[in-house]
């Protein structure tokens, strides 16, 4: 796995009517700022396709699956998130792109920062330059 990205599991309470899966301050090693989610992605679309300088973002499949393909300017990996108790954790310095969205798919993200289109990366060529200055 590219260091520093990880997989996270959400703290569950099993319950017969239905499982509650809770994300709390202890969860995350960062406070939450930002809160957002994707949703109607069709199947042949990506999103992200960038990098945070400061931000880290937790990735949660709510509802069906997609990929996130991971690239620390060096080396790619491809992860694919199918269960609502387990997340990705992303650092900052990581091109991400998240694609293969399933029918009703739902990817929530749990955002460190509040949006700031100057802590963005979106060229790619930019992106490696970054990470091997």
């Amino acid at each position: 796995m590219i260091e520093k990205v990880h997989i996270l599991d959400i703290p569950k309470i099993a319950d017969p009517r239905g499982n509650l899966a809770v994300v709390e301050k202890e969860t995350l090693p960062y406070e939450i700022k930002r809160v957002y989610y994707l949703y109607d992605v069709p199947s042949d679309a990506y999103r992200g396709g960038h990098s945070h300088k400061e931000c880290q973002e937790f990735l949660v499949a709510l509802s069906g699956s997609f990929e996130v393909v991971l690239d620390n300017g060096f080396q790619k990996q491809r992860i694919t998130l199918n269960k609502p108790n387990k997340g990705l954790l992303i650092p900052t310095g990581i091109w991400r792109e998240l694609e293969n969205f399933s029918s009703g798919a739902v990817c929530l993200v749990l955002a460190s920062h509040v949006y700031l289109e100057d802590d963005y990366i979106r060229k790619y060529d930019e992106f490696l330059i970054s990470v091997n200055a």
